[in-house]
């Protein structure tokens, strides 16, 4: 059932790729497209539709590394597993950070381009075109190959969790909202990782104040993540090696990012607290917390099915998701209403980070998956 949404997610990724650079399309030799291009309106409609459609493919995608671990590897692997899957995602957002700068000029001043190309909104805007061009046909190719082939388990299950029965959707849903303990560390991973979320989208605008490029904003943020995926895979394998530590690794992680993220906060109110403001400090302060914050995922996602089981995966890892964003949806609502100044969204980070630690040291953590695994083996 969830290799058959995976592959539909795929089919979402390709044709939203396709809808939003159909959108911006040049008249030229495109006849098949010229009446969508004909208003405002329907480039809008092509746009908000690729963007909804990616929207609906974004969970499964995001959501199917501890599935795919439990499904295909051993307990001594699944840690590092769902590490590697979890985190590979987040380097396309790391590669994004680069390629957006990098190709595509910032018209404020920022770029090092010469002020004609910066200023000149046909040629942003054949460059916008050239990134959705090379997006579409990396998503078509990986979704061709996910046709050819892609078996949905292996001839024979490596643990006994794989091979166990799951309970339904009605059942599953239940389980998780009437779990408390669940609901306390679904809490301690969405408000900080939705927060870091929506902060990051708009670093550049947090950043140009302190007269920080934006490609200097994306070399930080691509650093942040490559730097979360590295130690994120790291500390996964320790945990394989070493069971039964998921939540002292969340507390040394969660204890770095509130630390980092206070760092960086302070830095930037500069007038008052008078640390000093140079680029080594704000690349310093905000990898760290991106290293800290990014590899704490896989960890998360592996203590939340552990907490839960028998219930799915895809359906645990879905309902945390689905409460991240909607925690990046209120902050960026509020962004829309107090966008002139960042202070209060800067001191958001730490404040979510604290309230998390706080989450974690209240837990009471159990291994009811990997508990199967060993007695039943045994």
């Amino acid at each position: 059932r969830f290799h058959g949404a995976l592959v539909k997610a795929g089919a979402f990724h390709a044709f939203s790729s396709a809808s939003e650079f159909v959108s911006t399309l040049t008249p030229k030799g495109f006849l098949i497209v010229e009446e969508l291009r004909c208003s405002h309106l329907h480039r809008g409609i092509l746009i908000h539709g690729g963007q909804l459609l990616n929207g609906l493919a974004g969970p499964t995608v995001m959501n199917a590394a501890p599935f795919l671990s439990t499904t295909w590897f051993s307990p001594d692997e699944r840690a590092t597993a769902t590490a590697i899957a979890s985190l590979l995602n987040y380097l396309g957002g790391a590669c994004a950070f680069l390629v957006g700068p990098l190709v595509v000029p910032a018209p404020n001043g920022t770029s090092n381009l010469p002020l004609a190309f910066e200023s000149n909104p046909e040629h942003i805007k054949n460059r916008i075109e050239a990134v959705l061009y090379a997006e579409f046909g990396i998503v078509a190719l990986i979704f061709s190959a996910a046709l050819a082939y892609f078996p949905s388990r292996p001839p024979f299950p490596p643990s006994v969790a794989a091979a166990s029965q799951r309970l339904s959707y009605r059942r599953s849903f239940c389980r998780l909202l009437s779990n408390f303990r669940f609901l306390m560390i679904a809490l301690a991973y969405a408000i900080p990782l939705g927060v870091y979320s929506g902060w990051s989208g708009v670093l550049d605008w947090i950043l140009t104040p302190q007269h920080v490029s934006q490609v200097d904003a994306g070399w930080i943020g691509f650093w942040s993540i490559v730097g979360g995926c590295v130690v994120g895979i790291a500390m996964a394998r320790f945990a394989d090696f070493i069971r039964g530590m998921l939540k002292l690794i969340l507390l040394l992680l969660l204890s770095g990012a509130t630390l980092a993220s206070t760092w960086f906060t302070l830095t930037c109110l500069t007038s008052v607290t008078h640390l000093p403001l140079t680029k080594a400090t704000l690349y310093t302060s905000c990898i760290l917390l991106g290293i800290f914050l990014n590899s704490s995922i896989p960890i998360f996602f592996e203590l939340f099915v552990e907490t839960v089981y028998p219930v799915p995966e895809g359906i645990t890892c879905g309902v945390v998701t689905f409460l991240s964003y909607m925690f990046m949806g209120v902050l960026l609502f509020f962004l829309t209403f107090y966008h002139k100044e960042f202070s209060w969204l800067n001191w958001c980070l730490p404040g979510s980070c604290l309230l998390s630690l706080l989450l974690i040291l209240c837990f009471r953590e159990s291994y009811d998956r990997l508990y199967l695994d060993v007695v039943v083996s045994i």
